[in-house]
C-alpha cells in the first residue's frame, strides 16, 4: 500500500502545484505594488520553493544537438538503434566525416534516468563517437512484457555491444560495471569480434568486501527476504506497468538524498535566498541540477533483489561464483580487452578499492595493459560529472581508449 499512498500524496502535491503557481504569478506580477517589499520578496521565495517541492519531474531530455570536433561546430542527431522493453540504445550521431574511436557508455540503472549522465556525454561527445545504454521506468513497462531479471541486464549490454560492432570501447559508470565485466567475459570466451578493445569501469561495485562504507555495511547486514518485504512494491493501476513488482525509484531517491540530507538543506536554504535576492543564473543553476537529480524511475524487482544478492551480499564475482544463464563466469578469459579502473578518494558510495579489485580479477589480461587512477578531492558524482571529470577524467579516458584503439 505504501506505493499507493505515496501515488496519492503525488497527485495531491501536483494539484497543490498548479494553485502555488498561479498566486505566484499574482504576487510577482510588474502592477502588483506588493512585488518589490520586503514581505512580498519573502512570500515569493517561499511559494518559489514550495512549487519546486510539489511539482512532478518527469524524465528529462539529452538535448544534445550539438557539438565541436577540431573547434567546429557540428550537429548531433540522437538516434535510437535498438528498442527494447526495458532499454533503448541510443547513438548520438555527429554530422561529420571524421572518424573517432566508438564508445559504448553502459549507464546504472540504479534509481536516476540516463539522462544524469548528459554531462559526460557532452565531455566524451569530444573525443568519440558515443552510444548509450537509455534504461526505462519499469513501472510504464506493461505486465505482458515479462520480467527482467541480472541475467537480462547482461544479455541487453552483450547485444548492444554485437550491434555496435568491432572495435568499439566500452565504460561502465557505476553499478552497471559488474555487468559489464561479465559480457566482456562472455564475448571473450566466445572469441566474438564484438568483444571491446578496451573496457573502463568508473567507481563500479566490482568486490564491495572490500574497504565497505556504510551502505555496503547495510545490505549485507538484512537477508534478501527483508528487502523483499520491506521496499518491493507493486505498481498501482494508472501506469501502464500496474501490477509489476518493482523496487521504486522514490524509496532510492530517499536513500540518496538521507546520506546527505545536510547538504540538500543548505542547497534548498541558498535557493530561497537566490529567488529573495534575485540572482536568476543560481536559481536556474539549482533548478537544473534537482531537475534532474529528483526525476528517478522504479526497478522491476527481479533484478533490483538479484543484483543486491550476487553483487552486495554474496559477492559472487569477487568470490569466483558469478554465473551467466547457469554458467560461471570466467573472468580471465577477458585477454585482449585493455582495462582502465577510475576511483575518486573521496567517494563515499563506492569506497576505494572496490572497483580497483578488477585488476586481480582478469588475471588475463597483461599487466602493460592495465590502468588504474585514483583521483584526489572527487566524490563519486565527480567521477563521471564536474569540472573534475571534464579536465582531468575524461582526457585519461580518452588518452587510454586512443592507445589500444
Amino acid at each position: 500500500m505504501m506505493y499507493q499512498t505515496y501515488d496519492l500524496y503525488s497527485r495531491t502535491a501536483e494539484m497543490m502545484n498548479g494553485f502555488i503557481k498561479v498566486n505566484q504569478q499574482l504576487l510577482t506580477h510588474p502592477l502588483n505594488p506588493f512585488a518589490e517589499t520586503l514581505l512580498g520578496k519573502s512570500v515569493n521565495a517561499a511559494l518559489d520553493s514550495a512549487y519546486h517541492h510539489t511539482k512532478a519531474y518527469p524524465k528529462q531530455p539529452f538535448d544534445i544537438t550539438t557539438s565541436k570536433i577540431n573547434g567546429e561546430t557540428i550537429n548531433i542527431t540522437e538516434q535510437v538503434v535498438i528498442s527494447k522493453p526495458f532499454c533503448n540504445l541510443i547513438h548520438f550521431k555527429q554530422d561529420t566525416n571524421v572518424k573517432q574511436p566508438k564508445l559504448f557508455l553502459v549507464a546504472p540503472l540504479s534509481g536516476h534516468h540516463a539522462t544524469l549522465l548528459k554531462a559526460t556525454i557532452e565531455r566524451l561527445i569530444l573525443d568519440h563517437d558515443v552510444y548509450i545504454t537509455d534504461w526505462l521506468d519499469a513501472k510504464n513497462v506493461p505486465l505482458s512484457e515479462g520480467s527482467f531479471c541480472f541475467d537480462d541486464y547482461v544479455s541487453y549490454v552483450i547485444e548492444f555491444m554485437k550491434e555496435i560492432g568491432e572495435d568499439t570501447h566500452v565504460l561502465a559508470v557505476c553499478q552497471p560495471a559488474v555487468q559489464a565485466l561479465i559480457a566482456t567475459a562472455v564475448l571473450a570466451k566466445e572469441k566474438d569480434p564484438a568483444t571491446p578493445k578496451s573496457l573502463t569501469i568508473i567507481a563500479g561495485p566490482i568486490d564491495t568486501s572490500i574497504n565497505p562504507n556504510e551502505l555496503n555495511k547495510y545490505a549485507s547486514s538484512k537477508d534478501l527476504s527483508w528487502f523483499e518485504k520491506n521496499v518491493i512494491m507493486t505498481v498501482p493501476n494508472r501506469f501502464p506497468g500496474a501490477g509489476r513488482k518493482v523496487y521504486p525509484g522514490f524509496v532510492q531517491l530517499t536513500s540518496f538524498m538521507a546520506m546527505n540530507l545536510e547538504s540538500h538543506i543548505s542547497k534548498h536554504t541558498d535557493y530561497f535566498s537566490h529567488v529573495f535576492h534575485g540572482k536568476e543564473d543560481k536559481q536556474e543553476s539549482h533548478r537544473d541540477f534537482y531537475d534532474e537529480y529528483l526525476a528517478v524511475l522504479d526497478l522491476n524487482a527481479e533484478f533490483y533483489l538479484e543484483t543486491l544478492d550476487r553483487v552486495f551480499i554474496k559477492h559472487d564475482l569477487a568470490n569466483g561464483n558469478m554465473t551467466y544463464k547457469g554458467e560461471l563466469v570466467d573472468l580471465s578469459a577477458i585477454t585482449d580487452t585493455a582495462l582502465h579502473t577510475i576511483e575518486g578518494k573521496n567517494d563515499d558510495i563506492c569506497s576505494l578499492g572496490q572497483t580497483q579489485a578488477a585488476h586481480t580479477l582478469c588475471s588475463g589480461i597483461p599487466d602493460e595493459n592495465k590502468l588504474d587512477q585514483v583521483f584526489d578531492g572527487v566524490g563519486h558524482f565527480g567521477t563521471f560529472s564536474g569540472s573534475a571529470f571534464r579536465e582531468k577524467i575524461a582526457p585519461s579516458i580518452a588518452e587510454f581508449i586512443a592507445k589500444y584503439n
